[in-house]
């Protein structure tokens, strides 16, 4: 419920105020990035526990 009103919230200040469009995306995208790198590092890290040649295949570059 509380991601509804956020989406909402969003929705109408994009109306009110259109260049917060762009910077909501740029934000999004840097989280998204920064959550992509986490994960790799995670995975990296643990890889000395587990062989899994499907994700080093995918994770490896």
């Amino acid at each position: 419920m509380l991601l509804g009103i956020m989406f909402v919230l969003a929705g109408l200040l994009i109306a009110v105020y259109p260049p917060l469009l762009s910077l909501i995306v740029a934000g999004l995208l840097v989280f998204i990035g920064i959550g992509l790198i986490l994960i790799s590092y995670h995975y990296k890290k643990m890889s000395k526990h587990i062989d899994n040649p499907f994700m080093d295949f995918f994770i490896r570059f």
